[in-house]
């Protein structure tokens, strides 16, 4: 075959000088020589693929050749170095299909086939190598292995699901890196046994797994004083990242539904919803392999297109949301399997909360991320439902313009507040710092328009029975200060009492806790979008009991 690519290049190469130099070209014999010649070398990729794909063909000639890149006089380098270098070593893996029988669905059938030669070989090549770490000798070894797990569960309707086969990156380095794994095949296996697991198997499995998680703070996005306890924080985002699939009822109509509203102090719940169906990592169209439900619906949207202006009457709101849960627990068995303890909302308006009271279900079982998150209304549950952080978005096309600050020594104001008059503590704030009556103390009611649009500030202004966004996971003493609704009157002590060393760092705090209540047109680790999903997801764990061993 070489010999024939030798005489064809020889060949086209005298044809092109000769038709070049000596007389006018030829193109249609030159085009035809050209085309001979890529046929040629596609049938040359053929063959050489169908050499190193044969099934009997030595498994160490084959690992010489794809690892000799890997071999190096110094052996000592650490597996996170090895990493970083984008080393990734290839496992030759052969999947046979395979049935897992519908009466045992809840056990994974595995089946090695393993070529003793082989093995032999691979120990013999590993041990003549230079002493190096453990995990890179783990690393190294590799064996070629006949698997027969199933790409396929079995699901009640006969139809097959698919399991995607892509290795997750991120779950693949956290095991690396907390050594509970001795090489790639490891990790591959025990991410296709979580992709197998029914969903609700798959649910307790990281409930068990964050319940134990490893001590780990080493991740350079993200910021260890913040979190109440980052290695459980980390080890729950991982798992999210694996396991986590989301299906969207695709029933409502607009603008109630699948609208979201992008602009404005309720932007959150419309921000999610957008990014929620862009998403093509934890959206699943097959209902079977859904782990939550998701009801796409705009609170705000609702009071734009049912409540009558000035009526006071939220019912129409919650009849019309009652009306939505009942089509789609008579349409769907999903909500009457779990009586929506597996579903989820999100819903940013103050009326949120009673936009479900029409619905026992929905009120009492199903999780709700909400801005109003108020415990003494005796809708909001600590533990079960998700506080939502209330962002205002001036341009929705930027979401983070507008964003910024000075530093400490440039901020002469003490304490800035300025809004609506309603709720409990926005008046009396107002009563003992409103009007100037302290020049370091600047509380008003609404900005006049020529000021408001050359400040930007978080609304975050309430009561003690408010619940704190992502309180579950962050510590906000580190980057706030949490006041009473009795101290109000001593306000202006209690922050000049904080030291200079403490308030200098807190105000690092908030720098680095930023990112985390961030919208961005797409979605990055840790932003806002992924810390009130994994809010969700972290919750419902919490509502699984797991039997103590």
């Amino acid at each position: 075959m070489k010999r024939v690519f030798q005489r064809t290049a020889f060949i086209l190469m005298r044809e092109l000088s000769w038709r070049c130099f000596g007389h006018k070209i030829n193109w249609r014999r030159f085009f035809i020589l050209v085309a001979v010649l890529t046929v040629s070398a596609f049938a040359f990729q053929m063959l050489v693929h169908t050499y190193l794909a044969l099934p009997n063909r030595s498994f160490h000639s084959h690992h010489r050749t794809h690892y000799s890149s890997y071999q190096s006089s110094n052996s000592s380098l650490q597996s996170n170095e090895f990493l970083r270098g984008g080393r990734l070593q290839q496992v030759h893996l052969t999947l046979t299909n395979s049935v897992i029988s519908p009466n045992a669905s809840n056990k994974l059938i595995q089946s090695f086939s393993v070529d003793q030669e082989n093995v032999e070989e691979a120990q013999a090549q590993r041990k003549s190598s230079l002493s190096g770490s453990k995990k890179d000798k783990n690393l190294a070894d590799t064996t070629k292995v006949a698997t027969s797990l199933s790409p396929h569960r079995h699901v009640p309707s006969g139809k097959q699901v698919e399991i995607d086969e892509t290795l997750n990156l991120p779950f693949f380095l956290s095991m690396v890196r907390r050594g509970t794994t001795n090489n790639l095949l490891d990790i591959y296996i025990s991410q296709r046994h979580i992709w197998l697991l029914p969903p609700s198997e798959a649910l307790v499995y990281a409930k068990k797994e964050i319940d134990h998680a490893p001590s780990d703070s080493e991740d350079p996005n993200l910021y260890a004083p913040i979190f109440r306890n980052i290695s459980v924080f980390k080890r729950s985002y991982e798992l999210m990242e694996t396991i986590l699939k989301v299906y969207i009822y695709r029933d409502g109509s607009r603008p109630i539904f699948h609208k979201p509203f992008l602009k404005g102090i309720y932007a959150s719940e419309g921000w999610f919803m957008k990014l929620m169906e862009e998403n093509k990592q934890f959206v699943t169209k097959d209902p079977e392999k859904a782990h939550l439900f998701y009801l796409p619906y705009s609170a705000r949207q609702m009071e734009l297109a049912l409540y009558v202006p000035g009526s006071h009457n939220l019912k129409p709101l919650s009849i019309f949301l009652r009306d939505y849960v009942n089509k789609i627990a008579a349409k769907y068995p999903f909500w009457n399997r779990t009586h929506g303890s597996d579903h989820f909302l999100v819903a940013c308006h103050d009326w949120g909360p009673y936009t479900v009271t029409g619905h026992e279900e929905l009120t009492r079982n199903t999780i709700k991320a909400l801005c109003n998150a108020d415990l003494s209304e005796r809708i909001f549950v600590a533990g079960r439902d998700v506080s939502l952080p209330e962002t205002t978005i001036r341009a929705p096309r930027r979401p983070l313009r507008f964003l910024g600050g000075n530093r400490a020594s440039l901020r002469p104001i003490l304490a800035f507040f300025a809004g609506s008059m309603h709720g409990r503590v926005r008046p009396t704030l107002l009563k003992y710092w409103g009007g100037e009556k302290d020049e370091d103390m600047k509380i008003y009611k609404r900005l006049p328009l020529r000021v408001s649009q050359r400040m930007t500030y978080i609304q975050h202004m309430k009561s003690n029975n408010f619940v704190l966004p992502f309180n579950e996971v962050l510590d906000w003493s580190a980057f706030s200060v949490v006041v009473t609704e009795k101290d109000i009157p001593r306000l202006k002590d209690i922050l000049l009492s904080i030291p200079v060393r403490k308030y200098l760092t807190m105000q690092n705090n908030v720098k680095m806790v930023q990112k985390h209540f961030l919208w961005n047109p797409r979605p990055i680790r840790y932003d806002l979008f992924h810390m009130i999903l994994h809010s969700i997801w972290f919750n419902k764990l919490n509502q699984i009991q797991t039997p103590q061993i």
